[in-house]
Order: structure tokens, then C-alpha cells, then sequence
């Protein structure tokens, strides 16, 4: 359980980093960090990918963190 916490922490730090200049780049790069991140914790990769690309989205879109 742990590990987990660890890896979604990680997951979440990650997509909010993982900025790019459109939409579809901040979806990307936070998808694929979040897909990562599941691999490693033997999670569900879709639920991974989407999790990671829909807070990187909310992130840079929001103004949350500076992605340009």
C-alpha cells in the first residue's frame, strides 16, 4: 500500500510538470507519465493514462502551474 501512495503521489507531481504548449501535448505527456507510473505498481493503464493526462490538463489549464 505504501508503494502505491508513492507512485500516485509521484504520478500526480509528474503530470503537473509534464506541461506543454497545447492541449493535446499536456494530455499526452501527462498520460504517459500516469501509464508509466501504473506499469510500475502493476495498476490499471488506461485508468493510469487518464488520471495523469486529465490533472496535467487541469494543471496548466487552470493556471495552477506556470506551463509556458
Amino acid at each position: 500500500m505504501l508503494i502505491r501512495n508513492i507512485a500516485l503521489i509521484g504520478t500526480i507531481c509528474g503530470a503537473l510538470a509534464a506541461c506543454g504548449n497545447t492541449i493535446g501535448e499536456q494530455a499526452l505527456s501527462g498520460g504517459v507519465i500516469g501509464a508509466g507510473t501504473a506499469a510500475v505498481v502493476s495498476g490499471s493503464l488506461l485508468q493510469g493514462a487518464a488520471i495523469g493526462a486529465g490533472a496535467s490538463v487541469l494543471a496548466c489549464q487552470t493556471k495552477v502551474v506556470n506551463c509556458r
